[in-house]
This record gives structure tokens, sequence and C-alpha cells, in this order.
């Protein structure tokens, strides 16, 4: 499975060599049949670029285990809360990072970047969870400038019921077929590509807190 680099205006097609027809080809070559138009410049073929970039084997079966695990495990999720609540489970991770925030609350910009949504994203969803009754705006009572998300009474109480179900079928989903090493191994590499995406993820920080805060109750003669 080829993962190309997007040519640029300049990059040309070049008609395809032998060596283009193996799925893993080695270190990309001139191809004869390509002029150089650039008067001198070392030109660069789409198919070099395209061989440079094909996915070994072992790289292919764990991006297609992504593809399919990105696309079936939030699916499966938003069909189960939807039955349940009709919310769906981008509904349920908002009011879940409210209820887990001091006093319940949060300002719209740090909500979304919990939500790792856009402010608009959220701005719509926060909308329809008002006219439930669950969530409030108002201002900042230190910034009149921040419009910070509350959640309500009847939204906590909703949230206690339906975090039954929903953490019951993320468990049959996803945890039921894992052992420990597993949990840990799926954290490790999550967050480990989550770094290279977005270094400063509050993911990655909250995780930070709680590995020191363990390393701290364990004491200075812990392995």
């Amino acid at each position: 499975m080829g993962v190309p680099i997007p040519g640029s205006d300049t990059v040309r097609r070049c008609a395809p060599t032998d060596a283009d027809k193996h799925p893993h080809p080695g270190p990309a070559t001139r191809h004869r049949s390509c002029p150089d138009p650039f008067g001198g410049r070392e030109p660069v073929c789409q198919n070099e670029r395209m061989a440079a970039q094909w996915l070994t084997p072992d790289e292919r079966r764990a991006w297609l285990a992504l593809y399919a695990l990105t696309s079936l495990v939030p699916a499966s999720l938003d069909a189960h809360l939807f039955r349940e609540a009709r919310i769906t489970l981008f509904d349920y991770h908002v009011l879940a990072m409210l209820s887990e925030s001091e006093d319940r609350r949060l300002p719209m910009s740090e909500l979304a970047a919990r939500s790792t949504a856009s402010l608009s994203r959220l701005s719509h969803v926060v909308k329809k969870l008002e006219g439930r009754g669950w969530v409030s705006r108002l201002p900042s009572s230190s910034d009149g400038r921040v419009t910070t998300a509350s959640l309500t009474p009847a939204g906590f109480d909703m949230l206690t019921e339906l975090a039954v179900s929903h953490v019951a079928q993320v468990r049959a989903t996803v945890f039921d077929a894992l052992d420990g090493q597993d949990v840990a191994d799926l954290e490790r590499v999550g967050r480990k590509i989550l770094r290279g995406m977005d270094g400063a993820h509050w993911i990655l920080s909250d995780g930070e807190d709680a590995e020191e805060a363990a390393v701290a109750a364990a004491g200075p003669n812990a392995p």
C-alpha cells in the first residue's frame, strides 16, 4: 500500500519502469525516459517520490488495523449513545470533560482543546446541549470577555446515569479483549503518535502528572 508524497507543480510524471512494478522498490533511480526540462537542474520524477514512500508489510498491517479501529470504534460508540440518550460520542465527551473539571465548568477555549475540536464546532454542540438543559453558558466571573460552559445539575444527573452503560460499552468494545500489557502498549503507542502530532495536547500533560504522582507515592526506594 503506497503512501506517496503529493507532487508539486514541478514534479513530472514519468513512464513506469520495471522497478516501479515491485511493491517495495529500493532506492529510487533516474528514469532514462525522463529528459531534464530544467536546463541542468536535477529533475525529480513522480514515480521516484512514490517509490520512496511504500509502507513495509508490517507498517501496512499496522496502518490498516489503525484505520479500521478509527472508523469502527467511534461508529459503534456513537450508535450505542444514540440509542441510549440520542447523543453522539462527541456530545458525551464534552459533557464528561465538564463533569471532571472544577465546579463542572470550563472556558469554551479550554473545553475545545479538551474535546480536540474547533470553537465553531464546539459552539454548535454546546448550543444543542443547552437546548436539552444539560449545559449553560455564562461570561466568566473573572474575565467578562471569556465565555464559560457549565454542566447543569440536570446534565450531571443524566451523565451519571448514562456513564454506567457507556463505560460498559467501551469495555466490551475495546478492553475486554486486552490484557494489562496490551493496555499499556496501547497507551504508549497512542501517546507517542499524539506527541508527534501535537506535543502540547492536554492528554500528554495529564498523563505526565499521573506518572509523577505515582512515582512520588511509591517513594525513593521504589524500583
